[in-house]
């Protein structure tokens, strides 16, 4: 699969740092800074530069643009032999896309994308000076320098889907069924944002415990690289082993570096109130009549009083429960008003009223059509057909609504997660094929992101 590029090339890199580890530039841990000179000018960590390092990050992204492509070529004929030509066939892909699913397994979708996702991401925080060293926490730094990172990283996913070097110009993937939908647009940098922070929480619990515990190199690439393999492909990318952490050269400079000046963090310090923007990234499933759908998607919330949001809600699923040859999914675009009543604590509840649009998609795939074109092909030597030409489209557009309540639970000021919404969906798009418009519960729960309170 397309996807599956990331996370088999991660694999890859983890099983040869049992062999890289053993090397005498390797892995650097705080005790041996107790035996190792360092001579260092303070001056010049004032000195460094604040601003984006913009030609790096290209850089090292074109590289990784570089990899996708390559593993792409290599193991997808379609990529290779597209049928189109490339101008004409870069705008029927661009053109064609629409609905959710778009054809990839789950694991693909919601694994190996997410994976790209956080992998560009690390490569923005490595140009970032400003925010570089920055360790998971409840630092104000840490999330803006991720809420920058995974700007970057929807615009990295954008262009590897259907800007001018992406799938949809090398291959012309999306032109052909069933790779139409836009599940990647949203899942990548919106999970792969909360893919990024899990592995950032899990070096500094998991990994800085184990490396309290053993002076193992082997050990400590391990579990590094297990612990944070988007991470680890982003280093190798960058130029850097994979295992490489910033808290490595930090520690052995802290003894001669002047200690910057403190910075106050407690929370009476932090600018109090409810967050002016808030970002989730969900995991989303509709229980509808004829069927369960699920998917993913996002959800932003704008503070327009203390206790009033205006909500804008993207989510879509893969049908399931069809008969077979026949594949669909689910499009809902929604906006409304949120009330969050003035509780104080972790725990805080919400009730919203969405309105907006719904949009079903399905793919009937004919067998005896796709036979009958494919041998035609194979005995006058021609290219095999497009799946355009034995598949049936069907698309019905409606108006949707969604009524309900969610709760979230508050980890900080910066974080929370939200341990399950319920809404009442109604759409009036007319049925598709054994499967009527949603009418039913949707659940979802994922990571929420507060911003303008740190």
């Amino acid at each position: 699969m397309r996807s599956r590029r990331a996370s088999i090339f991660a694999v890859l890199l983890m099983a040869g740092a049992a062999v890289w580890a053993q090397q005498e530039d390797g892995l650097v841990s705080p005790e041996d800074s107790t035996s190792t000179e360092v001579t260092v000018q303070p001056s010049v960590e004032s000195r460094a530069p604040l601003s984006v390092q913009w030609r790096s990050l290209f850089s090292q992204s074109f590289r990784l643009l570089l990899v996708e492509h390559a593993f792409r070529y290599a193991t997808e004929p379609g990529t290779r032999h597209p049928g189109h030509p490339f101008f004409q066939g870069y705008v029927n892909s661009v053109g064609a896309l629409h609905g959710w699913s778009d054809g990839d397994p789950f694991y693909v979708n919601y694994v190996g994308h997410p994976m790209q996702g956080a992998v560009s991401g690390y490569l923005w925080t490595f140009n970032d000076p400003r925010y570089r060293n920055v360790e998971f926490g409840r630092n104000s730094d840490y999330w803006k320098s991720r809420l920058r990172a995974g700007a970057f990283s929807w615009a990295y996913s954008e262009q590897m889907e259907i800007g001018p070097m992406s799938e949809a110009s090398i291959g012309n993937v999306q032109a052909t069924y069933p790779q139409q939908g836009l599940v990647d647009h949203v899942v990548t940098p919106a999970i792969g944002l909360g893919w990024m922070i899990a592995e950032d929480a899990l070096d500094r619990y998991l990994v800085r415990f184990v490396e309290q515990r053993t002076q193992n190199r082997l050990v400590r690439v391990l579990v590094r690289g297990g612990a944070n393999p988007s991470r680890s492909l982003a280093n190798a990318v960058s130029g850097q082993w994979p295992w490489a952490r910033p808290r490595d050269h930090a520690d052995l400079l802290a003894a001669v570096l002047p200690k910057p000046a403190s910075r106050k963090t407690d929370e009476a310090e932090r600018r109090g109130g409810v967050a002016p923007f808030e970002f989730a990234a969900n995991a989303y499933a509709l229980a509808d009549p004829s069927g369960t759908c699920a998917g993913g998607g996002a959800t932003t919330a704008l503070r327009i009083s203390s206790q009033w949001q205006m909500v804008l809600d993207v989510n879509g699923c893969k049908m399931t429960g069809l008969v077979k040859n026949l594949s669909g999914d689910s499009l809902s675009y929604m906006a409304g008003p949120r009330w969050t009543p003035p509780v104080t604590g972790q725990l805080v509840p919400y009730f919203q009223v969405l309105f907006g649009g719904n949009k079903l998609t399905q793919e009937l795939v004919s067998p005896q059509q796709e036979a009958y074109l494919t041998g035609l092909a194979k005995s006058t030597g021609a290219e095999p057909p497009e799946r355009s030409q034995y598949t049936q489209e069907f698309e019905h557009d409606g108006f949707a609504f969604a009524a309900g309540m969610g709760l979230d639970f508050n980890f900080n000021r910066a974080l929370a997660f939200r341990l399950l919404a319920v809404d009442y969906t109604r759409s009036w798009a007319n049925d598709l094929n054994g499967f009527t418009s949603p009418q039913g519960f949707q659940f979802k729960t994922g990571l929420v992101l507060h911003m303008g309170t740190w």
